[in-house]
């Protein structure tokens, strides 16, 4: 199975190499990733977050799915010191960072219950991988034409926070103004969940969150700060025949 479609802003790619996995499997995939844009969008305006953020739902109005994702965003706020905050002042709620990972890490799940053993799902160079191994390749964050690293992925997850795609839209909540210090954070961890939340919070902390990132459990890093340098984890899943450019 090889499939693509636009959700949530953004081209969302399935393979599945499994011959007994049907196409109904990856029709509940894109079913799952459009109810979530469809729930879960700030900018829709009769989206469950978009409510809440208006007050018009209270706390335990909301669908457990929401309040999942609440906990997940009040859990990285406090562990970063406020550098990730999804209640910006000036801004409505706005969970997207989590959103996208939880996600589409749910819908690999999905495939997963499927019987899926061997597939890849990548949601705007965020992946998912299983059975592999695979080659995930990164963007270099200046030059779009290039790769700052190949990487190795079996099984796990692999996301990556940068400026390229959408210029200066990661703020640190401490501040109120864009992150700086890195140019871009990848990070590889057992789901994608973990891996796109401690990417995205670990560029609000600017050049201190890698080392925080590279603290938590199952996190392997790489990360290259605003001078072009890069900071690796000893156990960042380099391809064998990849280096850094």
């Amino acid at each position: 199975m090889h499939r693509v479609e636009h959700v949530m802003g953004f081209p969302v790619s399935l393979r599945v190499d499994d011959p007994h996995v049907t196409q109904a499997a990856g029709d509940a995939v894109f079913a799952w990733l459009r109810e979530v844009d469809a729930r879960f969008s700030p900018f829709r305006a009769d989206s469950e977050v978009s409510r809440y953020g208006r007050e018009e739902l209270e706390l335990g109005e909301l669908s457990d799915e929401l309040t999942e994702v609440l906990a997940l965003c009040e859990h990285y706020r406090v562990a970063t010191g406020g550098a990730f905050d999804v209640r910006l002042p000036g801004r409505g709620l706005d969970p997207c960072a989590v959103v996208k990972g939880w996600s589409v890490q749910r819908a690999a799940d999905l495939l997963r219950a499927a019987g899926a053993r061997r597939f890849v799902l990548n949601a705007g160079g965020d992946v998912v991988a299983a059975g592999g191994p695979w080659r995930v390749g990164v963007r270099h964050p200046v030059h779009a034409d290039k790769l700052c690293v190949v990487l190795e992925l079996s099984d796990g997850a692999v996301a990556t926070s940068a400026r390229y795609e959408r210029g200066d839209h990661i703020i640190d909540g401490r501040t109120g103004r864009a992150a700086t210090g890195l140019s871009s954070m990848t990070v590889v961890a057992s789901s994608l969940t973990e891996a796109d939340s401690v990417a995205t919070a670990a560029f609000a902390m600017g050049v201190e969150g890698v080392g925080w990132a590279a603290s938590l459990p199952g996190c392997e890093v790489f990360a290259v700060d605003e001078d072009g340098q890069v900071l690796r984890t000893e156990g960042f899943p380099v391809a064998a025949t990849a280096s850094a450019v």
